[in-house]
């Protein structure tokens, strides 16, 4: 499907109001308190219902009542953002109810892992600019800065910034040097792969492709990638930009590395590649990555991503 105009949430100002909901794992409420409490510092109004804090399983509470949570947060006029609790599991179970929706007015919907199903439906189905950067418990909970945190420059010129772009330093490596533009889309890799064969898989053709996840053999990643090849994924990608694969390492010390599983699978397809970016599932303080926005993404040395138009509009 060809986006034919991304639709932008209005920007965040001093007390917007943000709901938070639970549609995948369960949370603990010491860290859901704990991330609410960073939000609030950050200058907005976090508000959640009680039932965010249920438990079914590996999941967070039944789905009728995942899918209302996230429903009503849609439907919300009040509110300007939405961050889910955390990820885990579940979301998936949400995607055919959402569907049946009408097109809510934008908002900011701030997220990743499990929650790349929920960013690409918003993408394909209403054409949404979404945030691929940290959740309630999963992120803001650590606070800015910290280890298993999150950055908060990138954070607040992603959710901010209406009158132009900004340049995001990716703190990688470069694996092929060059310049390149497109739409940045993409997510967790898992995620992604789960939604070939749906019909809200991306569309990546002319994308930059953001790719990341946690404690996957090396093997898994090249089993995932090799998946994304085979269904056509990786034709017409400009360029790609990863996140630094935590609780990846080989399980032999003789074993390729993820790096090395990208550099083979990757580099190849002649395309400007950046590895190590602190991107969704990171012990580094997590960048905040706006997807479905223009982009040129530089890839030399550490690499940046210049975000060429302002990812939130003005209220």
């Amino acid at each position: 499907m060809k986006i034919e105009k991304a639709i932008k949430p209005p920007a965040l100002v001093p007390g917007s109001h943000l709901r938070i909901v639970a549609t995948a794992g369960p949370v603990e409420e010491e860290r859901l308190r704990r991330g609410a409490a960073e939000i609030e510092r950050l200058g907005y109004r976090p508000a959640w219902n009680p039932q965010a804090l249920a438990r079914e399983g590996y999941f967070a509470g039944p789905q009728a009542m995942r899918a209302e949570q996230l429903s009503l947060a849609l439907a919300d006029p009040q509110a300007a953002g939405i961050v889910p609790a955390r990820g885990g599991y579940g979301t998936a179970y949400l995607l055919d109810a959402l569907h049946s929706l009408e097109t809510p007015a934008p908002k900011a919907l701030i997220a990743f892992s499990d929650l790349t199903l929920l960013l690409n439906f918003a993408w394909r189905r209403w054409n949404w600019v979404t945030f691929y950067g940290p959740m309630v418990a999963a992120g803001f909970h650590r606070g800015a800065g910290s280890d298993d945190g999150y950055d908060e420059p990138s954070f607040r010129l992603a959710v901010t910034e209406t009158r132009g772009g900004w340049e995001l330093p990716l703190q990688g490596e470069t694996l092929r040097e060059g310049e390149t533009e497109g739409r940045v889309l993409g997510g967790c890799l898992t995620l992604l792969r789960g939604l070939i064969g749906t019909p809200w898989e991306p569309d990546t053709s002319g994308a930059i492709l953001l790719i990341e996840d946690l404690n996957m053999k090396p093997y898994q990643v090249d089993r995932a990638l090799m998946h994304l090849k085979l269904a056509g994924k990786l034709d017409g990608v400009r360029g790609f930009l990863l996140g630094d694969f935590p609780g990846c390492e080989p399980p032999a010390d003789d074993g390729p590395a993820v790096c090395q599983v990208v550099e083979r699978l990757l580099v190849p397809l002649g395309v400007p590649v950046v590895w190590g970016a602190p991107l969704g599932h990171t012990h580094r303080p997590m960048l905040t990555v706006p997807l479905g926005v223009r982009a040129r993404l530089v890839a030399r040395g550490s690499g940046r991503l210049d975000i060429l138009e302002p990812a939130v509009v003005s209220r």
